[in-house]
């Protein structure tokens, strides 16, 4: 898992910055019904598509949380006054208090499906009646773009989605959440080249090739004999899906 803290600084470089903050934003508000006043961005990074939730035309009162500090120091520089840090498994709200919540890429990175779990029924806990829901979902698969990276990486060791749509239905019916929309963007700038792949690889962005095991660098050979080692194979297009509380 990468230590959020020490990504902050590169983090929005290294994503797509504006271009995916600004497709990510679009797509989430497509998402919330017109007309709601308050909405809670969990694990909102940077605050970089926090950032556009809040300055849309018409756009809710918006609040963000997230648990890195060096995150939400980055999140509150951009949006004064309205940043929290928390942690999304017991978030510090009322019940209810919310028109609408969202977390957009988050639940791949919980370390088990109680953590997913906990989120999802946090999320839901805070959000009103008639409210919505909207995170991304199999963020994993997003990035298989069916290039010649994908191929190299498609025999590593399997790791468990957490993310996956049917997991986080089931987990959002539990806690009276209903299917109610999808969206779908780019994530501009996100497209792999072998050699970022590799130093992705090298600092763990993998989890189930820890950095410095042999099969690690077994995956790193293979990518680094790739052609083009600078070209960018196509961006992923990733998933949200909206809930709401019944």
């Amino acid at each position: 898992m990468l230590d959020y803290d020490k990504e902050a600084e590169r983090y929005d470089a290294a994503r797509g910055g504006e271009p995916r903050a600004e497709a990510a934003a679009r797509a989430v508000l497509s998402l919330v019904p017109r007309g709601a006043r308050s909405l809670l961005d969990v694990a909102c990074g940077t605050g970089i598509v926090t950032r556009r939730l809040a300055a849309a035309p018409g756009a809710p009162r918006v609040t963000g949380v997230d648990l890195a500090p060096a995150m939400a120091r980055r999140a509150a520089a951009r949006l004064p006054g309205a940043v929290v840090l928390a942690d999304g498994r017991r978030l510090p709200f009322r019940d209810g208090g919310f028109d609408a919540v969202t977390s957009v890429w988050l639940l791949h990175l919980a370390e088990g499906a109680g953590d997913v779990r906990a989120i999802v029924g946090e999320c839901a806990r805070v959000l009103r009646p008639g409210g919505v829901y909207v995170t991304t979902v199999d963020k994993g698969a997003s990035h298989n773009v069916g290039s010649d990276i994908d191929a190299v990486l498609a025999a590593r060791p399997p790791s468990t989605a957490h993310d996956a749509v049917a997991l986080v239905e089931a987990h959002a019916r539990a806690h009276g959440l209903v299917p109610a929309g999808e969206a779908r963007f780019t994530g501009h700038g996100q497209g792999r080249s072998p050699r970022r792949t590799v130093a992705d690889l090298r600092r763990g962005w993998f989890v189930t090739l820890p950095p410095g095991e042999p099969g690690a660098e077994h995956f790193a050979t293979r990518l680094e004999a790739l052609p083009d080692q600078d070209r960018s194979r196509p961006d992923p297009v990733f998933t949200l899906r909206a809930f709401v509380k019944s």
